[in-house]
């Protein structure tokens, strides 16, 4: 008998790994639930991107108006697929967009947005990326919605779409207006 479990269980192993590992495949990694919802902002304070006067300090994101704050970078590809949604957004009255320009060269920065335009009201150079770090991105692009308080209410990792502004982030910052 025991000769037959030793054949048996790295099978066995083998089935029940696979199946944690394809039951993973179907989760949709932005579903992953923030630890930051609800929380407030973290302290922070960045200068100004290249020729640009205004930085970004949590205390902007606590004026009363809701933001949407998108974590960007001119190296990043998938930024500038959701970069003409973000313009879109900054045409329209009541969204307020700012951005955390990451890990970025300062002057990489300046030129990505004269080249593809600017939908953000102010933004901050996170140049070592500690920032990012404070609000628990994984990456670029990420956005958040933050009340007129300071306090996230959601975490949109990677690209946004017109679905997830739709769904999900039009309704969060109509009803933190209110």
């Amino acid at each position: 008998m025991l000769k037959r479990l030793i054949y048996v269980l790295p099978v066995l192993v083998f089935l029940a790994l696979a199946a944690v590992f394809l039951t993973g495949l179907d989760l949709d990694p932005r579903a992953v639930p923030s630890g930051r919802i609800d929380k407030p902002v973290p302290a922070f304070a960045l200068g100004p991107i290249e020729g640009r006067e205004q930085g970004l300090a949590a205390a902007d994101l606590a004026d009363g108006r809701p933001v949407l704050v998108n974590f960007f970078a001119s190296w990043c590809v998938p930024c500038l697929a959701e970069h003409p949604l973000l313009m879109k957004m900054a045409r329209e009255e009541g969204v307020r967009i700012v951005g955390i320009n990451y890990k970025d060269r300062p002057e990489d920065a300046r030129r990505w947005l004269d080249r593809h335009g600017d939908p953000y009201a102010r933004i901050g150079a996170d140049v070592e990326g500690r920032t990012g770090i404070e609000f628990g991105i994984s990456g670029v692009p990420e956005t958040f919605v933050v009340d007129g308080q300071g306090h996230i209410l959601a975490q949109h990792i990677g690209v946004l779409t017109e679905e997830a502004l739709e769904d999900r982030i039009r309704p969060l910052l109509k009803e933190a207006a209110e």
